[in-house]
């Protein structure tokens, strides 16, 4: 049928005449509006989102200290049982293909609710299991169900948060994905003690209240659901059916939207420069942190000859670096907020990432030739640090950078950017214990590390210099 200037076809214009068609939209200072919720309340819920994420990702490490006992309980050999962290972060990055297009369809609290209900469901499996398979099938399932959280939060924040007031929330959510992963293999090294089940347990209950969390706390943040909601509300009203958002004058088949929602992330991986690259980067990024969990253990125990249980005080050192980077946020945000007004460009957020790719390398080189049994145990330590340091400051920066560069594909920007590094993260569990015990030895297996490390340094710099002309290349970028 012929469309019309406007873009309607000709029955949808006669229809609208019609109906007198009233677009619904925020009014000045609309207290329903989420960016005009008080600070302390997006503050509050902010936590909340961020706290699901934070459960999610330390589900990811908790169980990666002594696997051994659960393989010999099983008579399995050890790859089998690194599965259970593999297939658990595969989820990750296939669920928010799903998991994002659906939350802009129906809403972000739904998908948060239901998506970490099933992730409390199918982690029973794995606590309970009798047999390897059971294991594994659990944690598969586990990992994709928890994986809108990943996806979905960023677009959250997105929705409560103004661009210039963006960077600490978008810190605090980027902090849990990295600060849970930690913290389990700290927690984990003693409580292994208890058997490998104690973890699953303890998983059992964080899942619980990451869901009961959101459930209790977190109203809707998506305009287009709240926006939709005042619509139905008028025309229950008023029985005026010319009451309509944008989204509902322009509506599409459901399948049709499902169907373009799920190749988006795709299409915006595959076309859109600044995606491919900076999830190229995030995927280095996660899978240096996920090999640190196995290369830890060869470092410090059979190197400098910890126990098992102070093995995963290593992990202090990590999670100090991370700390002394949100640190340094506080310069990195001012400079944001002084870099444009009202509205700084997304290159403003890319400093902590360009500072962040310079020290990366420098501490997996040090982590490499600390890796010497004379060698004191600090030396190795301080490089762990400086890649905590360095992770935050990369994954900050491009977070906030992508979110800013693709307001209005936020969540469907973040699947795209998500799946290809979980992807990576989930397959260095089953080759990096056997990389660290080859004649590279872990010295050299470190020092290739930094290498990669090096050939990814010039990606934040290019982008800070030509962002904005690439930005205005795109059709989906902001301007």
């Amino acid at each position: 049928m012929k469309p019309t200037p406007e873009g309607l076809t000709l029955s949808q214009s006669r229809r609208e005449k019609a109906l007198d068609v009233k677009i619904v939209t925020w009014k000045e200072n609309d207290p329903d509006d989420p960016r005009n919720w008080g600070f302390g309340i997006k503050w509050f819920r902010t936590v909340i989102v961020s706290y699901t994420c934070f459960v999610v990702a330390m589900g990811s490490s908790l169980v990666v200290m002594d696997m051994e006992k659960s393989a010999a309980e099983f008579n399995v050999s050890i790859d089998v049982i690194h599965l259970t962290v593999a297939v658990f972060v595969f989820g990750f990055g296939i669920g928010p293909l799903l998991f994002s297009p659906l939350s802009e369809i129906f809403g972000r609290r739904p998908i948060i609710v239901v998506s970490m209900g099933l992730y409390f469901i199918f982690t029973f499996p794995s606590a309970f299991a009798q047999n390897a398979a059971t294991l594994v099938v659990g944690r598969a399932i586990a990992g994709l169900a928890a994986s809108a959280p990943m996806t979905v939060i960023g677009g959250c924040i997105a929705d409560m948060w103004e661009a210039r007031e963006r960077g600490w929330p978008m810190a605090a959510f980027s902090g849990t994905l990295f600060v849970g992963p930690c913290l389990g293999p700290i927690i984990a090294g003693y409580l292994t003690v208890e058997g490998w089940r104690a973890n699953y347990y303890l998983l059992l209950g964080l899942a619980g209240s990451a869901t009961l969390a959101p459930y209790l706390f977190l109203p809707e943040t998506y305009a287009v659901v709240l926006l939709r909601r005042r619509a139905i509300a008028l025309r229950k009203e008023t029985g005026d059916e010319g009451f309509m958002t944008t989204q509902e004058r322009f509506r599409k088949p459901f399948a049709e939207v499902m169907k373009t929602s799920l190749i988006r992330p795709l299409q915006l991986l595959v076309t859109e420069p600044i995606i491919f690259l900076f999830s190229l980067y995030l995927s280095l990024i996660y899978a240096l942190l996920y090999l640190l969990f196995f290369a830890i253990p060869v470092v410090f125990q059979e190197v400098h000859h910890w126990s098992r249980g102070s093995t995963g005080l290593a992990f202090i050192a990590v999670l100090l670096g991370m700390l002394g980077c949100f640190a340094t946020l506080i310069v990195w945000q001012s400079k944001y907020v002084a870099a444009g007004k009202p509205n700084a460009p997304p290159e403003a957020r890319l400093p902590s990432m360009m500072v962040g790719s310079i020290t990366l390398p420098i501490g997996f080189f040090i982590l490499a030739w600390c890796t010497y049994e004379d060698v004191h145990w600090i030396g190795a330590a301080i490089g762990c640090a400086i890649f905590g340091f360095s992770m935050i400051g990369v994954y900050v920066g491009a977070n906030s950078y992508i979110v800013d560069a693709f307001p209005e594909w936020a969540s469907s920007a973040m699947a795209a950017k998500t799946l290809i590094s979980r992807l990576c993260g989930g397959a260095i569990p089953m080759f990096v214990d056997r990389m660290y015990h080859s004649r590279m030895g872990p010295r050299w297996s470190s020092c290739l590390l930094a290498f990669i490390s090096l050939a990814m340094m010039p990606i934040p710099f290019v982008f800070f210099k030509y962002g904005a002309r690439i930005r205005a290349a795109s059709k989906r970028s902001s301007e």
